[in-house]
């Protein structure tokens, strides 16, 4: 059944305008047909396509499922990458593995210091529906690494950085079932500066294993792991 995104299905029973013409279009969806729809906020509703217009899409909700909420919340602040695609690629994976909040990370050593969240917003949108998530991670606007870890209030907080200083495995410093804030810097690392300032601000340095990984790979290992631990 094809799953579509309504963020406020729950006041209007219609289908957002790229929804719509997605459903009457592509899938040439008519009245009748049953389709599942996701408000993003852990609600999934089975409904039914009472007007097929190709803008304003008009349903009518059959049923409703709670999801039940996540046990801790999932949070990495990563730099964006120069080639965008890659930084992309991550959005997509982690959002399938299950990530809670992603904040594009201002550092530095930054090659890339603007980013469009809206590409983001839609490939977030797709690997929610291609893994069957209600839950849609919260994409936040490019941020500081100043205002990022002046503003955290996960009680886990770790910064993972390839400075030879004295570092903690991941995997054994997360506790299950607790928020945590993962920094993930960029191609050229986070500076010796931001490290020392994020550990004063109350950040664990780790490492994620004995190899130095890209950017993306090291966002995903770092969401992976985190999942893992909260079963």
């Amino acid at each position: 059944m094809a799953i579509f995104y309504a963020p406020n299905i729950n006041h209007e029973a219609i289908l957002p305008e790229e929804e719509s013409l997605h459903a009457v279009k592509v899938l040439r969806l008519t009245a009748g047909s049953e389709i599942t729809i996701y408000d993003g906020i852990g609600n999934a509703f089975q409904a039914r396509i009472t007007l097929p217009h190709p803008k304003r899409c008009g349903v009518e909700l059959l049923s409703k499922t709670e999801a039940p909420l996540p046990m801790a919340r999932i949070h990495i602040a990563i730099a964006p990458t120069k080639n965008i695609e890659r930084i992309e690629w991550f959005v997509e994976k982690a959002t399938e593995i299950g990530i809670h909040t992603i904040t594009p990370l201002l550092c530095q050593h930054s090659e890339r210091k603007q980013i469009k969240t809206d590409r983001l917003h839609k490939i977030i949108v797709s690997a929610c529906k291609q893994s069957k998530n209600p839950f849609f991670p919260v994409l936040n606007e490019l941020s500081t690494f100043e205002q990022c870890i002046g503003t955290a209030q996960e009680p886990q907080k770790f910064i993972a950085h390839c400075y030879e200083q004295d570092k903690k495995q991941l995997h054994t410093e997360l506790k299950p079932n607790t928020d945590v804030l993962i920094l993930i810097g960029p191609e050229g690392d986070f500076s010796e500066e931001e490290v020392m300032a994020a550990i004063k601000a109350g950040f664990i340095p780790v490492t994620l294993g004995n190899t130095r990984l890209r950017t993306e790979t090291a966002g995903l290992v770092a969401c992976h792991t985190a999942n893992l631990v909260n079963g």
